[in-house]
């Protein structure tokens, strides 16, 4: 049935989060009775996409392809198949949860109608990502996360930390997103095709191609920028100034996952090489330790969750780097378990800032008495995250553990990717346990009174949080649908064995040891906090060092060029354009072979003449009178011109405006007096060079231009359709009214709005005269 509906109505569905903004803005505004059944959208959203993924299994996958711009070639082309399903699918779902949980957690703000505004918007660009099939169009909507994530990371505006935050952000994933740009061009080039499906199934080459290491390398460096990988890994705890919605939703299970879906996405296309899987393992490992290093010496909630997440989303680069389809497979497994229990934890933190007001895990402290629902769904998830037997998460880890057993990279020993994983995983579940456990045990009493949190603040997280305990003890149901979605990165995926018992083995005993060690670490978090002291490299001193060298230069470079100086505009605009159109032409060698000389009368010359002999009389003019009446010879003699090769129309246009022109300025210039010597020698030197180099550049094209001998197109276009679209028998006349009909228009529309001020001037300087 999906395939047969019409692809207006799949792309319509797809976009509806962007349709439905109005609707967004104005229940937001009206309170969160009215905001919560805005989750209505992304519920539905939900069980589409959980259908059209039933579809696919038995039917196969399906593209939808719209016409968006047919002038460029450009279209609206989306692929359903399982990989981009499986992520619409937690998009969707997740979704529904947020715009409920955010319904309450922002009840009174005066902006909560913008802030779902944000929201819906940027859930519409995540679904654009990820179902994508065009390399273009995903860089649309690529960016559109970028945009809208910076306007939710920066809601709190009037706070300078949130702004920060919220501008970093957009700098580092977006200038990733113009390394997609780049790539998706060369792609295409590459390929002769600009569709991921077409490129997946037609037996690409681009491995071969020699654009193959620039587009590897930017692809990664968009992927490493918008998952924070090192050493771009920096943004995210500064992005934890976002509303708690904002974090869980954006930085735990949509936007930071767009980069692992990038790779997935490549990696049927660029993955087996050294430089594909060599980088991304590499960077992953770095990422997955140094951020499993930070997350267990936080002391804020927020921050212990943004560092085990940017730690969970170097395994998951870990995994995609590996690449075997054992390892594809746990990398899917890992992101739907780490979705659950981080999305719970995140808003259960936000449930405790809005009962407590604080996040520091120092001082939060039994609360399962005052808050037990809260209590249960962030032990249930922190149990997850953990690895305890019964949960997603354990099933998870087991899988990593048997995806990375191998040799590491570059020849390092067997067991080193391995030994890496279990102790980052040990301090991760530390991080769960500190996080989900530490802020409801004990007797110590919070920064204020609590209470049980409303609602939809605990019953969200702990939906989220129970899903997480269901899939485990019935994870056999999902080894179908995954397996789906991991053969769209690898044909080759093995049988799914998603059980949580395998008989006694080194994994399950690699599991029993992780878990100790977290618990270990949990107890003695003190300890360990003053031991393993911040020794990791600072990387966001590079992006605050850049930053001041930009803002270095342009203090010194803005107060030149932009001087409020017409002359100084001019100046460098001709200048650029001198330098770069002359540099262009001798590197590149693109002057064609004169092949023929049009001769030249005596009458013309004597008149290319005396319009040379009076631009010179202008530029050296000491009045001016002198100066006014070379520029009208210098109309005049083009006028001639005009009148000689045929066109009188444009010979009478050319005469009437230099009268006028010649007229208004002999009566406006008769009224100031005489030029001034305002420039010093120097400058009129580096005038002079400037103009002449101008003058030179522009004849030797117009010399070549018209002596190559190339035939016109548009000589004979015009020439053709001028009686039949134009209606008319004067050319000239036809391509002004008509071909350049909009370019006439906006000419006369400035000709009457300088009329209409000249008037008004003199209105006002009549009414002023005594």
């Amino acid at each position: 049935m999906t395939h047969d509906v019409p692809q207006v109505v799949h792309v319509a569905i797809v976009l509806s989060p962007f349709i439905l903004l109005p609707v967004a803005g104005w229940l937001g505004g009206r309170g969160s009775g009215h905001a919560r059944f805005l989750a209505v959208v992304p519920a539905l959203l939900t069980a589409y996409f959980g259908f059209a993924y039933q579809q696919v299994r038995w039917r196969g996958a399906f593209a939808v392809d719209v016409p968006w711009a047919p002038g460029l070639g450009l279209s609206l082309s989306f692929n359903f198949d399982g990989l981009g399903l499986f992520f619409a699918i937690l998009i969707a779902a997740i979704g529904t949860l947020i715009v409920l949980y955010a319904s309450k957690y922002l009840e009174g703000h005066p902006d909560t109608g913008k802030f779902q505004v944000s929201l819906f918007a940027f859930m519409g660009a995540m679904l654009g990502v990820v179902l994508a099939d065009n390399v273009l169009t995903l860089f649309v909507f690529w960016e559109l996360t970028g945009f809208t994530s910076y306007l939710l990371i920066g809601f709190d505006h009037e706070k300078a930390e949130s702004r920060r935050a919220a501008l970093q952000a957009l700098l580092v994933t977006g200038g990733g997103g113009l390394a997609l740009l780049a790539a998706g061009i060369l792609i295409s080039n590459a390929a002769g095709t600009s569709s991921l499906s077409s490129l997946a199934t037609g037996g690409s080459s681009l491995r071969q191609h020699p654009a193959y290491v620039a587009i590897t390398v930017l692809i990664l460096l968009a992927a490493f920028t918008k998952s924070a990988q090192f050493p771009f890994h920096f943004w995210l705890p500064n992005a934890m100034q976002a509303p708690t919605p904002v974090s869980a939703y954006l930085h735990s299970a949509t936007m930071v996952k767009a980069g692992v879906y990038l790779i997935a996405r490549m990696t049927p296309l660029l993955g087996g090489t050294a430089l594909w899987s060599g980088s991304i393992t590499t960077v992953g490992a770095l990422t997955m330790v140094g951020a499993s290093y930070r997350a267990v010496q936080e002391t804020d909630l927020k921050r212990i969750l943004a560092y085990s997440t940017i730690g969970a989303l170097g395994v998951l680069m870990l995994l995609l780097g590996v690449g075997t389809p054992q390892a594809a497979t746990a990398a899917l497994v890992y992101l739907l378990a780490h979705a659950c229990y981080k999305g719970a934890l995140f808003l259960v933190a936000g449930a405790l800032e809005h009962e407590t007001g604080t996040r520091d895990v120092r001082i939060l402290a039994g609360l399962a008495r005052s808050m037990p629902r809260t209590a249960a769904a962030a032990m249930l998830a922190a149990a997850s995250m953990a690895g305890v037997p019964l949960f997603f998460g354990f099933i998870a880890k087991e899988r990593f553990y048997e995806s990375v057993g191998g040799a590491g990279p570059f020849g390092l020993p067997a067991g080193t990717l391995l030994s890496a994983a279990v102790i980052s995983s040990m301090l991760l579940g530390s991080a769960a346990f500190i996080a989900g456990v530490s802020p409801f045990l004990g007797r110590a009493t919070p920064a204020r009174e609590s209470h049980e949190a409303p609602t939809p603040l605990w019953i969200c997280p702990l939906v989220l949080a129970v899903a997480g305990l269901l899939i485990g003890v019935a994870a056999a149901v999902l080894e179908s649908p995954l397996a789906l979605a991991v053969g769209s990165i690898t044909p080759d995926a093995p049988p799914m064995n998603l059980n949580l018992w395998h008989g006694f083995s080194a994994t399950l005993l690699l599991s029993a040891l992780t878990l100790a060690g977290s618990v270990a670490f949990f107890i003695f978090r003190d300890q360990v906090r003053r031991v393993l002291r911040p020794k990791a490299l600072r990387t966001e001193r590079a992006y605050t060092g850049i930053l001041a060298g930009l803002d270095a230069i342009s203090r010194i470079a803005a107060p030149r060029l932009q001087s409020a100086s017409l002359r100084t505009y001019a100046l460098i605009v001709v200048t650029a354009g001198v330098v770069f159109v002359g540099s262009a032409l001798v590197v590149s060698r693109v002057l064609p072979t004169l092949s023929r000389w049009t001769p030249i009368a005596l009458h013309e010359g004597v008149v290319a003449g005396l319009i040379i002999a009076a631009a010179l009389s202008a530029a050296v003019a000491r009045s001016n009178m002198a100066a006014a009446l070379s520029l009208g010879v210098v109309g005049y003699g083009v006028a001639l011109i005009y009148g000689l090769f045929g066109a009188p129309d444009l010979a009478m246009t050319q005469f009437a405006v230099e009268t006028l022109t010649v007229v208004i300025f002999v009566l406006v210039f008769y009224q100031l007096r005489g030029f001034g010597d305002l420039s010093s020698p120097l400058v009129k030197a580096r005038d002079a060079i400037v103009a002449i180099a101008a003058g030179t550049v522009i004849t030797v094209l117009t010399l070549f231009i018209g002596a190559s001998g190339t035939t016109s197109r548009l000589s004979s276009y015009f020439a053709e359709m001028a009686p039949t679209s134009g209606h008319g028998r004067n050319i000239v006349n036809v391509i002004l009214v008509d071909f350049r009909g909009f370019d006439t228009l906006g000419e006369t529309t400035v000709l009457v709005t300088v009329a209409v001020g000249v008037r008004a001037l003199l209105l006002i300087g009549r009414e002023r005269r005594p």
